[in-house]
């Protein structure tokens, strides 16, 4: 069974998501620790309720980058990671964990990728009058929001909506393709060819 860490700054409703699938039988794996750079993210209580180890790292106590991951790689040795999720994680990983776990890191984006990367995603294409919005589970390289694409689902941009109500949609479709999304990872069904990703049929 793999064994899974998520690593998370926010409320944790994705991290909410895959743990639901893996309780309800859909994903075969284990989230064996959720680390988190903010202390009091609500991710972290979600975590503690279902029974998952739960640790803050406080980057400020550090005195670099490297420091900081070598920290976290060291939880993730300790709890015998083979996947990184990331679940509203708000730091750009550094060359530590992308070496250590290359092609092992997975992240959902709130944005048709390459469109619209970074920050506040979902009112930057708002604000650009996009008519269909959306979210995207890709690898996570060295480059911000650009690894190769393994899932996207597309949201439709009503008359009526604002980027509120916008960003709300996406998230309900974030909560159905990132548990697919590690689903084929863990079934050993994704191949990265160049810039794509194929899903090997079972």
């Amino acid at each position: 069974m793999t064994n899974i860490a998520v690593l998370v700054s926010g409320r944790g409703s994705n991290l909410q998501a895959i743990i639901d699938s893996i309780e309800s039988g859909y994903l075969k794996a284990k989230i064996s620790v959720v680390a988190s750079d903010v202390g009091d993210a609500y991710a972290l209580e979600r975590a503690r309720k279902h029974g998952i180890d739960a640790v803050f790292v406080n980057p400020k106590i550090f005195s670099s980058k490297e420091l900081y991951e070598k920290e976290i790689l060291g939880i993730l040795k300790t709890h015998d990671s083979e996947l990184i999720l990331l679940a509203g994680y708000m730091r750009v990983l550094g060359k530590t964990l992308l070496e250590a776990y290359k092609n092992r890191i997975l992240n959902i984006h709130p944005a048709l990728l390459p469109a619209f990367p970074g920050l506040h995603a979902q009112k930057q294409a708002f604000d650009h009058g996009v008519k269909a919005a959306g979210c995207t589970v890709h690898f996570v390289d060295d480059v911000l929001d650009g690894g190769p694409i393994i899932m996207q689902r597309c949201v439709e941009v009503k008359e009526d909506d604002d980027a509120e109500t916008l960003a709300e949609r996406i998230l309900e479709q974030e909560h159905k393709i990132y548990p697919q999304a590690v689903k084929l990872f863990v079934e050993k069904r994704l191949r990265i060819e160049g810039r794509k990703v194929k899903i090997i049929q079972p």
